[in-house]
């Protein structure tokens, strides 16, 4: 997937040596968490935070806080589920994204991003969604796959939703149809299913027998 379409240069970086009520006034009239600051010779040296920008004093200039500049962006070659992880690592809603001579481009807004994967297979296909668990010494990706696939199901993606010391977590997006089977194929392999679907005969079945104790209990 091609990001280099979705790069904005609408708003150049600051210059280090601008002031920081600028800054301030800049910040004020965007909805930007950063801005990227950049040298006299147009190379890019971080980002300055909105929170910082409002605790430090407006009559100095940004190269007297240089200190507090974050430095993080990603290439124009970087994939996007890099840039994904690299908003979400640095908590921010602005991607600063340079070239291979660390010249400044332009920016990735973290909303376009998103959307690029709300357009992904795993969101836009027709589907369930399962979610098994395992011991993280004892699952595996391609027994997944396989289960899934000798159930007549289509793997439309899967990810690492949660992960400890004891047990991994695996979300599952699975084309419609059989995924009762592929459910209860699951726990024939000792995964635990954390959270099925309508089709689930299993549940279904663990339901109707424990309204029926309940209502021979209640004789």
């Amino acid at each position: 997937m091609n990001l280099s379409q979705y790069i904005i240069n609408d708003v150049k970086p600051l210059n280090y040596n601008s002031k920081i009520s600028e800054l301030q006034e800049l910040f004020n009239q965007l909805t930007w968490s950063h801005l990227p600051i950049q040298d006299d010779n147009n190379t890019y040296l971080g980002c300055f935070s909105e929170t910082d920008a409002h605790c430090v004093e407006s009559d100095k200039t940004v190269n007297d806080y240089r200190y507090t500049l974050e430095d993080f962006y990603v290439r124009d070659t970087t994939l996007w589920l890099d840039v994904l992880e690299a908003f979400a690592i640095n908590n921010t809603n602005i991607m600063p994204v340079l070239g291979a001579d660390n010249r400044y481009l332009g920016y990735y807004e973290l909303n376009d991003v998103i959307s690029l994967f709300n357009e992904s297979p795993f969101f836009s296909e027709a589907g369930g969604v399962v979610v098994i668990e395992k011991g993280i010494n004892d699952y595996s990706f391609s027994e997944v796959s396989q289960i899934v696939e000798s159930n007549n199901g289509r793997l439309l993606g899967a990810f690492v939703s949660k992960m400890n010391s004891d047990l991994i977590q695996i979300t599952l997006k699975i084309s419609t149809g059989g995924i009762s089977d592929i459910i209860q194929t699951f726990r024939r392999y000792s995964y635990n299913v954390v959270s099925g679907h309508d089709e689930d005969r299993y549940l279904e079945s663990l339901k109707e027998r424990s309204d029926y104790l309940n209502k021979y209990l209640n004789i």
